[in-house]
């Protein structure tokens, strides 16, 4: 299986390596802030994904897929083990890669996904981006009230067009569209392994105000991480760290000192 070369942030010079995995639809420079302040203990590296951000774009992105670009990231920089963080999409990339490979990963932070299969899908979201003609874009606000019958909460238009950018030949998504939507019915899945299992220290942090995480899947997260442990910020939503950063901060502070 060929692997994509990920692109890349890093912050910090010395301490423990921290990888983050961003969710669908997300990139490196949505944790930007985070990981400059984490980069004071940590040596940080906040990933994009195959089809996401400025990394390599490609046909399939299965999970198998997505966890083996990872994996070689942290042999190709020598970060065994590492820390891996990662939100929703990227959350159920880092359980991928955990569970075959334990001895890559120290630690896991798993934020606000389940390893479970969803009936709610990003595909609006994607088919109201696709949807955009961007030959008429002269600016991003254009963009914005293209988007806005389709995506009325100002929140997630925001963090959607941070996918958009200006090149020289006018406005473009740096986000594979059309790849994501091909394999939407996968991402929104996860691969099952009942012989799998990942003993490292765990900590599945989620919102409040989401369902991604339900008491329901909390025997199933056990099986597969024994040494789960769960915390809960409550007035936030499925995107925890850029609603409440610094309680989403403190909380990931306390469990990479807990040793």
């Amino acid at each position: 299986m060929t692997t994509l070369d990920l692109a890349y942030d890093q912050f910090g010079a010395a301490g423990p390596p921290v990888l983050i995995l961003p969710g669908l639809l997300g990139s490196a420079r949505n944790w930007t802030s985070i990981a400059r302040q984490l980069a004071d203990t940590h040596r940080v590296f906040a990933l994009d994904l195959r089809n996401h951000g400025r990394s390599p774009w490609a046909e399939t992105m299965s999970f198998d897929e997505m966890a083996d670009d990872v994996a070689a990231f942290i042999e190709r920089h020598h970060l065994s083990p590492a820390t891996v963080v990662g939100h929703s999409l990227g959350g159920k990339v880092a359980m991928r890669l955990a569970l075959p490979r334990p001895d890559l990963v120290e630690r896991l932070v798993v934020v606000d996904v389940a390893p479970v299969a969803y009936e709610h899908s990003f595909a609006p979201y994607i088919d109201a981006l696709r949807q955009v003609d961007l030959s008429e874009v002269s600016r991003r606000a254009d963009a914005e009230r293209e988007l806005a019958a389709a995506i009325p909460d100002p929140g997630v238009r925001s963090f959607l067009l941070q996918n958009l950018i200006k090149t020289a030949d006018g406005f473009a998504w740096r986000v594979n569209l059309d790849g994501l939507r091909a394999n939407m019915a996968d991402l929104m899945g996860f691969p099952a392994d009942p012989k799998a299992q990942y003993a490292g220290p765990t900590l599945f942090l989620s919102g409040g105000r989401s369902d991604y995480v339900e008491p329901g899947h909390r025997p199933l997260i056990e099986r597969l991480f024994p040494q789960a442990e769960h915390a809960v910020i409550e007035d936030a939503g499925h995107w925890v760290h850029a609603e409440r950063p610094t309680e989403f901060l403190a909380q990931l502070r306390q469990f990479l000192a807990a040793g």
